[in-house]
């Protein structure tokens, strides 16, 4: 049975998880691409995710026979970070699928500095000095790693080309930072696997409603369309169950930075999956990451 919420974990152990997390959630945008690709939209794409997200954790509370009663007002509070999540997802999708993954994933990794500010504002977790100053770091090393500039440096052409793309995930980064820091505030208590199911079901009930009523539903047109919306249906389920169970016995502010290593995996994965090659000066980009998320897990609490 996993772990309570309430059970000790070292910092490191956590943060090698939380890279892992991050591995998964990058296994889960290739796959999306792929299925893009190959037919699927991004209205399937998130409703085949949720639904089988929502169905699997379910499973597991039934199996261990965890409660699924809950008090009104946390029922509450968690579907309103579940109708954040829902928009987290079709935002990172719909720029999944406009832009080169790397690129969609650099700008959704904003969200740890938006979820530092939004924390201090509210009057919340401070973050330590560690991770404030691991955060540009580490920002600074993606985008070397995805190589924002290109070769002709011109960036009002490159806005042309990645624009759309970008609003997208900014989008997605400021209503996920807003999912971390009210899972930490509200639902800190709550067993992972319940808020996991309790969210994404959420998303699986709005996301089947909005595609019923406007018809936007579109499946992939051939094998490898579906085998690819299987797989991310099961990379997401995993990686968003294991970071809901994670980070609330972490600490959002002073380890959500952790994820930000999804955009190197993704380098890594799109090379042996997509045959996307790195150049050298990306590998330099991805050692500033992981150097950025070393220092953080050197930091203290």
């Amino acid at each position: 049975m996993v772990a309570s919420s309430s059970r000790a974990l070292s910092r490191w152990a956590g943060i090698v998880l939380l890279m892992l997390v991050a591995t998964t959630f990058g296994a889960n945008h290739i796959a999306a691409r792929i299925a893009f690709d190959h037919g699927a939209n991004v209205t399937t794409g998130v409703a085949f995710r949720s639904t089988g997200t929502a169905l699997f954790v379910l499973g597991l509370l039934l199996f261990y026979r965890i409660p699924l009663k809950i008090p009104r007002r946390t029922f509450g509070h968690a579907v309103f970070i579940g109708l954040l999540l829902t928009v987290q997802s079709y935002c990172l999708y719909s720029a999944v699928a406009r832009i080169p993954v790397a690129l969609a994933l650099l700008a959704f990794n904003t969200y740890p500095m938006l979820l530092s500010l939004l924390s201090w504002a509210a009057g919340g977790e401070r973050p330590a000095r560690r991770a404030l100053a691991a955060m540009p770091v580490a920002l600074v090393g993606l985008a070397i790693a995805l190589d924002v500039w290109g070769k002709s440096g011109d960036f009002a052409g490159r806005w042309g080309e990645i624009g759309a793309g970008v609003l997208w995930a900014t989008g997605a980064a400021v209503s996920f930072a807003a999912v971390l820091f009210l899972t930490t505030k509200w639902l800190h208590d709550m067993d992972g696997r319940l808020r996991s199911f309790l969210t994404t079901s959420v998303i699986a009930v709005v996301i089947l409603a909005y595609g019923a009523a406007t018809g936007d539903f579109r499946v992939a047109t051939d094998a490898t369309g579906w085998i690819a919306t299987a797989a991310l249906t099961i990379f997401y389920g995993t990686a968003i169950t294991s970071m809901f169970v994670l980070l609330p016995r972490l600490g959002a502010v002073n380890n959500a930075v952790v994820l930000n290593f999804e955009p190197i995996a993704l380098l890594g994965l799109g090379w042996v999956i997509l045959d996307q090659k790195v150049a050298p000066i990306q590998i330099v980009g991805a050692f500033i990451v992981v150097g950025a998320i070393m220092v953080l897990g050197l930091g203290r609490k």
